[in-house]
């Protein structure tokens, strides 16, 4: 069950009726969501242009370069993510804005009038609430993010997509999708619809073919990075070519060397299909444009950046796998670029602590985990001495200011501070300084 709670009374009641109602665990499968679908009048039917956007890790980031690009085209998008950060309203923008309460609690009611007794999960019922918005209100694509895996996620109902993509790949979500990158390719592949375009990144050679083998089930043509378009970096500008012709870009305002990829996948998405025309100046405003928060985000002035030195620099990421602690590992590095790095530490219970831990503990100086309030999270006791095994010099703490506060009390001179391990935590994080997405 996602956690979510809402200051407006109407929403909340909507969403405490869905706790009670939905069976309380993520269900994958394609059959209530398309009974719930069928209540409602069936709204995915009436969509504007999709483009749905599968993947491990940069999925999110991706689908953030696809709405600026669109954005500044000129052109409204309605966007479908999860989970939320702070509100639940941050699942679904319509046509650029955050959804408000007074449109939310009606169309969560109507969803939950007219299936309630599905037994329909906590996302299916988002999912179909969104749905109903976006097909309600005008704009000129619709850019939906997959909750999970691909093939049996409740967004996998869209028949037609303008077009599909794959971002990174990599082992997470092991009960659902399975404990082999190549089974969760299969299941994100799962989004390959006939003849619409699959648009993926570079992919090891058996994971490449397993993603093959399942768009060529669906009918789906599949355009790869390094066959049907690449990018490089070079020069401090992001370079990006196919058949067409060449792009080049900014780098993104995003933090991260991962982050040209993401950004050369939505290009080359926008690039692929027919029925929302992007102008190349709008592929190349969505470089600095597009803003993802808790993903390699510099946290401004706040009350929790007030309990740091005034020379400190206050960093989180949601990232919570392998893959995910890769990529932002290397980023800190460059970073940190000499300085002591400081981790605040805090994971759910069914995350891999051990393959966090062993990209970071090389390069930080100290770690304080905390608990991810409201979840069920690996024990801060257990972190700190996983932590203590792989050379860190590790402790606990109560909360997020108790961990801040701990930090500053070492007297680090320019101290780097990374808060990162869960996207449930990184909400508190912006909750708690003041950085509310919008």
């Amino acid at each position: 069950m996602d956690f979510a709670i809402s200051s407006d009374p109407a929403v909340q009641r909507q969403l405490d009726r869905l706790t009670l109602l939905s069976p309380g665990a993520d269900i994958l499968g394609l059959d209530r969501i398309t009974r719930l679908l069928d209540r409602v009048g069936n709204p995915q039917l009436r969509l504007p242009p999709v483009l749905h956007v599968a993947g491990t890790n940069g999925k999110g980031s991706t689908c953030a370069f696809l709405r600026a690009a669109i954005e500044a085209a000129g052109m409204r998008a309605h966007v479908y993510s999860s989970p939320h950060l702070v509100r639940f309203n941050e699942r679904i923008r319509l046509a650029g804005t955050l959804i408000t309460d007074a449109d939310l609690a009606p169309l969560l009611e109507e969803v939950l009038d007219q299936g309630g007794d599905l037994g329909a999960s906590f996302f299916e019922v988002t999912t179909a609430a969104a749905f109903l918005a976006f097909a309600r209100t005008p704009a000129d694509a619709c850019i939906v993010e997959v909750g999970l895996g691909g093939r049996l996620d409740a967004t996998n109902v869209i028949a037609a997509p303008a077009v599909t993509g794959i971002a990174q790949l990599g082992i997470d979500h092991e009960a659902f999708l399975g404990d082999t990158l190549r089974a969760i390719a299969a299941e994100k592949a799962g989004i390959a619809k006939p003849g619409v375009p699959l648009v993926t990144m570079r992919y090891a050679p058996d994971i490449a073919q397993t993603v093959r083998e399942a768009a060529e089930a669906a009918g789906a043509p599949v355009l790869a990075q390094g066959e049907v378009w690449d990018f490089h970096v070079a020069d401090g500008r992001l370079h990006y070519r196919d058949a067409r012709g060449s792009v080049e870009t900014p780098l993104p305002a995003l933090s991260g060397a991962h982050q040209p990829g993401n950004l050369a996948l939505a290009i080359a998405m926008l690039r692929h299909q027919q029925q929302v025309a992007i102008p190349e100046p709008a592929l190349i405003e969505a470089a600095d444009a597009a803003r993802w928060p808790a993903r390699m985000q510099r946290l401004g002035p706040g009350p929790l950046t007030a309990l740091l030195p005034a020379d400190a620099e206050l960093w989180l990421d949601g990232g919570h796998n392998a893959n995910a602690a890769d990529a932002v590992s290397v980023a800190m590095r460059d970073v940190a670029a000499g300085r002591p790095l400081h981790l605040v530490l805090g994971m759910l219970a069914n995350k891999d602590a051990a393959a966090m831990l062993d990209r970071f503990a090389p390069i930080a100086e100290s770690l304080v985990a905390v608990p991810v309030p409201g979840h069920a999270h690996h024990a801060p006791s257990d972190l700190a001495q996983a932590a203590r095994a792989r050379g860190l010099d590790a402790q606990e703490a109560v909360d997020i200011p108790a961990a801040l506060r701990a930090i500053a009390g070492r007297n680090t001179p320019a101290p780097v501070v990374l808060i990162l391990g869960s996207l449930y935590l990184a909400g508190t994080v912006l909750q708690q300084n003041d950085e509310l997405p919008d």
